[in-house]
């Protein structure tokens, strides 16, 4: 790999697609763009409705309900991103060799993070919603607070960096 860089967010994913040597970390880069693009088009959505249906209000909550919104999108898509951009990094500055399991690694943190969040969606869902139905493990995770369903992400998004400390 050339040492030139990789033009930004969009340029880092098919650079550490091709600097890497790992499989799995360039499986994982195809999905967390696509998961990326996806909570983007979901969150750009909520936003637009949020617009739509406050947009007689003006400012106070109401704004700070808006800008949530976008908050809560960045703090999910950012450590969907993360392992890709440590690894572009790492291999765009010549620090990685092949063997050194650090693709692998993050690329595991990564896919722990997206078992996450899904585990804390199904911890926040609603009780009207909850499958009556459902097995042992979904019904313990329907049974804890809704609030218990930030722990899963929020942990496994500290995995990530942990990973990358421990290993770069």
């Amino acid at each position: 790999m050339s040492n030139r860089g990789y033009g930004g967010l969009f340029g880092a994913f098919p650079y550490a697609f091709r600097a890497s040597d790992s499989w799995f970390f360039r499986s994982y880069v195809l999905l967390s763009a696509l998961t990326s693009l996806l909570v983007g088009l979901l969150v750009a959505a909520g936003v637009v409705v949020l617009l739509g249906n406050t947009a007689s209000f003006s400012g106070g909550s109401i704004t700070l309900s808006r800008a949530f919104y976008i908050v809560v999108g960045l703090l999910v898509v950012g450590p969907i991103l993360a392992p890709t951009l440590f690894v572009a990094r790492r291999h765009r500055r010549g620090w990685s060799s092949d063997g050194d399991g650090y693709d692998v690694a993050l690329a595991l943190s990564g896919y722990a993070f997206l078992a996450s969040l899904y585990v804390g969606l199904v911890v926040s869902i609603p009780p009207e919603f909850q499958q009556g139905d459902a097995g042992g493990v979904v019904q313990l995770l329907y049974a804890l607070p809704p609030l218990a369903g930030l722990v899963p992400p929020l942990a496994a998004a500290g995995g990530i960096y942990l990973v990358h400390r421990v290993l770069r």
